[in-house]
C-alpha cells in the first residue's frame, strides 16, 4: 500500500474554517507572515491546523475568504479532488504562483490532521513507523561571506552542522574558514529561484569555490554550458529543491540526483508530496527534511514528516529559533528527541 492510500481514504467532518495570521522578524532581516488554516469538527473540540507559508504578505493581507465551500463531510482524497476546482485565492491573484501550492499545502494538512485526530489516530500509526530523533543543520545567510553566525553557534552547539547559501562576493577567505570548521553540510546554491531577494546566477567560479567545500551536498546548482561539466562530475553530491514540486518535475531534472530537498508546501497536495518521497526510494535518491520559514505548525510538520521518513538526514528543519535575528543563548541540540505523534500531524 502506498503512502498515499494510507490516508486517502481516512473520512473526516469539518463544520468551520478559521485563520490566524502569525509574524516575526527573521535573522534574513524581513518580516515574515504566515496563515493557520484551523478546521474544527462538530462541537468544535477537535481541530485540524495547516500552515500556508506564502512569502508575500499582501496576499495574506487579501485572505478574507472563509472558504465555507470546503466545510462539509469528506474523505481526504474527496477533499483533495474538490481543491482541484477551488479559488484559493479569491480576493485576487498570489503575487507568486508557487504561492498557490503553499496555500494548498496549508489547507490539505488542516485537513489531513483533522482526519487523523477524528479517526482516532496519528500519521506515525498510519505509516506503521516508530518516531526517531531527528538529525537537523542551522540554515542562515552570511552578508558578504561573514561566518561570525556560524562561529558563535558552533561555540554554543559544536556538533551542529550548517546549510549555507554561498553568494558570489564571498572571499576566499569564507570558503578558507568553513571548511576549517567541517561543520557545512549544504551549500545552495539557490540556481533555480526567479524573481526573489535570494536569486543567484550560475558563475563558474563561485560553484568551484562550493564545490571545493569538502564533504558537502551542494543543492540547486544552474547548468549551463560552463557549469555543466562541474556539476555533472559530482552528480554523487547534487542535490535539487526549487524545480521539484512532483514525480514529473523529478524525473525531468536536468542530472540525475544524489539526494531531494523535500520541502512539503513546495509540492501542494500531499498525494504530490507522498509520491515524490516514494519515487525517490524507488530511484536511490536520498531526502531530507527542508523548510520555509514556518512560524506554526508547519514547522512541526515538517519536523514529524523527517523523523517518520529521513531521521538521520541533513534535515533544515531547526527548531524557529534558530530564525531569531539575534543568535539564541542555548539553542536546541541535534538531534531533536523523538515526537511522540499520538494523534493527528502533531508533533508531542
Amino acid at each position: 500500500m502506498s503512502l498515499y492510500d494510507r490516508v486517502a481514504d481516512l473520512p473526516f467532518y469539518v463544520t468551520t474554517i478559521e485563520r490566524e495570521r502569525n509574524a516575526r522578524e527573521t535573522s534574513s532581516g524581513f518580516e515574515r507572515v504566515t496563515t493557520t488554516f484551523v478546521f474544527r469538527g462538530p462541537g468544535g473540540n477537535t481541530a485540524g491546523r495547516g500552515e500556508d507559508v506564502t512569502y508575500d504578505a499582501v496576499d495574506h493581507d487579501a485572505l478574507d475568504a472563509a472558504f465555507d465551500e470546503l466545510t462539509g463531510r469528506w474523505t481526504f482524497a474527496e477533499f483533495a479532488a474538490r481543491l482541484d476546482d477551488a479559488d484559493l485565492f479569491p480576493s485576487k491573484p498570489p503575487e507568486r504562483e508557487d504561492s498557490r501550492h503553499y496555500r494548498r499545502w496549508g489547507l490539505e494538512s488542516a485537513a489531513l490532521d483533522l482526519a487523523l485526530k477524528q479517526s482516532v489516530t496519528s500519521l506515525s500509526e498510519v505509516f506503521g513507523v516508530d518516531p526517531a530523533p531527528v538529525s537537523f543543520v542551522a540554515s542562515a545567510r552570511l552578508p558578504g561571506g561573514d561566518t561570525d553566525r556560524v562561529h558563535r553557534l558552533c561555540e554554543r552547539r559544536p556538533e551542529l552542522g550548517f546549510k549555507l547559501d554561498p553568494e558570489g562576493d564571498w572571499p576566499a577567505e569564507t570558503f578558507a574558514d568553513l571548511r576549517e570548521t567541517s561543520a557545512v553540510r549544504i551549500l545552495d546554491l539557490k540556481g533555480y529561484y526567479e524573481g526573489t531577494e535570494v536569486d543567484q546566477a550560475p558563475d563558474l567560479d563561485l560553484y568551484e569555490r562550493v564545490f571545493d567545500v569538502p564533504g558537502t551536498i551542494v543543492e540547486d546548482p544552474a547548468l549551463t554550458s560552463e557549469t555543466r561539466p562541474l556539476v555533472e562530475a559530482n552528480a554523487d553530491r547534487i542535490a535539487f529543491d526549487a524545480p521539484v514540486t512532483g514525480v514529473e518535475s523529478a524525473d525531468a531534472l536536468p542530472v540525475e540526483p544524489a539526494w531531494l530537498n523535500v520541502k512539503p508546501s513546495r509540492f501542494g497536495s500531499v498525494e504530490s508530496l507522498f509520491d515524490t518521497i516514494e519515487w525517490a526510494a524507488d530511484n536511490g535518491v536520498g531526502c531530507y527534511g527542508g523548510g520555509q520559514f514556518e512560524l506554526d505548525v508547519g514547522r512541526t510538520h515538517v519536523q514529524l514528516l523527517a523523523s517518520l521518513l529521513y531521521p538521520n538526514a541533513p534535515n533544515d528543519v531547526a527548531p524557529r529559533v534558530y530564525n531569531d535575528p539575534d543568535v539564541p543563548a542555548d539553542p536546541p541540540a541535534s538531534p531533536l528527541d523523538a515526537p511522540a505523534n499520538a494523534r493527528g500531524l502533531e508533533w508531542g
